[in-house]
């Protein structure tokens, strides 16, 4: 194999490496948005509700899944099941989950009045926010180090120029800081939602 062959395969095998760095990055993102979601503000939102799990006929289900999630107005929750049998482990799981969140239901419909957040809780789930952010910039971070200390072993193999691989390590550090300011954008608009009374 000739030098410019090799060169031209570690280069396209830098590019997948880059590519692929940067969708692990961005399924961070998602995850984060997700778990933001999740996290109560003032309002009702069916994303607040998204990560519960119910106990349906002995099966752990997202409760998405099992009911139809609507908020008709800004504090309240409507939880129609698509089985009406399931309306008690449907309460059962919004009780014990994290979210503080008192159902009630007629035998048809499950309500759920969102209160407004005490000044300690609002703290407390800004906290949380701030925790979550954390998480995801270590899980960008590791993917980073991932990515160089590929790019060094390649450098070390001799497929790869000192300098070559010093660009690289560049624009890894480029596509991170993007995802970093992404998780701190998140962040913030989200804790800002959590601390606006």
């Amino acid at each position: 194999m000739s030098d410019r062959t090799r060169s031209e395969d570690s280069q396209a095998q830098i590019q997948e490496r880059l590519d692929d760095a940067s969708a692990r990055m961005e399924k961070s993102i998602e995850s984060l948005h997700k778990e933001l979601g999740g996290i109560r503000t003032g309002r009702a939102t069916p994303a607040l509700v998204d990560r519960v799990q119910v106990d349906y006929y002995g099966t752990a289900t997202a409760l998405q899944s099992i009911a139809g999630i609507t908020a008709p107005e800004a504090r309240l929750l409507l939880i129609q099941p698509y089985d009406r049998n399931s309306i008690a482990a449907i309460e059962k799981a919004l009780q014990k989950s994290e979210l503080g969140l008192n159902p009630s239901n007629d035998g048809q419909v499950i309500r759920i009045a969102i209160p407004q957040l005490t000044e300690d809780r609002r703290r407390e789930f800004a906290k949380l926010v701030k925790q979550r952010a954390e998480e995801a910039r270590i899980a960008v971070r590791n993917i980073r180090r991932d990515e160089v200390d590929h790019l060094r072993k390649l450098e070390k193999e001799g497929h790869v120029s000192k300098d070559e691989i010093e660009r690289n390590i560049a624009t890894v550090q480029h596509i991170t800081d993007g995802f970093v300011g992404r998780v701190d954008d998140l962040a913030q608009k989200k804790e800002a939602e959590i601390l606006e009374v």
